[in-house]
């Protein structure tokens, strides 16, 4: 899809919250080595590219008449409501390299083989830099046949041996962890608060004292 911004002049509280009202979505769009621009988007249109696109994937945007690439930077919503407040965006330059933050997936995390276990993710997102057309969408890492006990790394996403793309975490860095699972000793607790509750007879003799 195209997205189609408009810019405005529109400015203040009371401005922006009638744009609101009327289904619109106010914003700004940053350019390397140019001011950022106010501008505005329907915010069911927003909604469908965020949706098909996230932070992590560049698209068409239409900008009063010119197409331009587009990478959305920040979404933010309102904190009860079904309602996009505010968002940011950068227009790509498909010659320069870009430094963005994509999430990391850990592929088959509901289907490992060793079980009973219990998978932790250390880490949800990574920074990276490349050119635009060689940004991937998110980083993988495919956690199937982890047995108890083992690590994986940043150097096992399926990126990390990608030439086109430079990863700013170190290689060394721990993405998720297998684990045995946790079991609550449930007899051992019942009898400590059954020790710590004194019985009738004893609260009786401690009465009579």
């Amino acid at each position: 899809m195209i997205l189609k911004l408009q810019k405005r002049d529109q400015h203040g509280k009371n401005k922006v919250d009638k744009l609101r009202q009327e289904g619109l979505v106010p914003g700004v769009v940053y350019s390397k080595g140019e001011e950022a621009v106010s501008i505005t988007v329907v915010e069911k249109d927003l909604v469908k590219a965020y949706e098909e696109n996230g932070l992590s994937n560049i698209f068409k945007a239409d900008l009063d008449g010119a197409q331009k690439d587009l990478l959305i930077k920040e979404i933010q919503k309102h904190p009860f409501k079904n309602q996009i407040l505010h968002f940011d965006a950068y227009l790509i330059d498909m010659t320069q390299k870009i430094r963005v933050t994509i999430p990391v997936v850990l592929e088959g995390r509901d289907n490992i083989k060793a079980q009973p276990s219990v998978i932790m993710q250390i880490i949800d997102s990574i920074e990276i830099e490349c050119l635009p057309g060689d940004l991937p969408s998110e980083a993988v890492v495919n956690v199937v046949d982890m047995q108890i006990g083992d690590n994986m790394t940043v150097a096992d996403l399926d990126i990390a041996g990608n030439e086109k793309i430079h990863i700013h975490v170190d290689p060394e860095e721990v993405v998720a962890v297998l684990s045995e699972p946790q079991e609550e000793n449930l007899e051992e607790t019942d009898e400590e608060v059954s020790a710590e509750v004194p019985t009738v007879a004893e609260t009786k003799a401690k009465e009579e004292e």
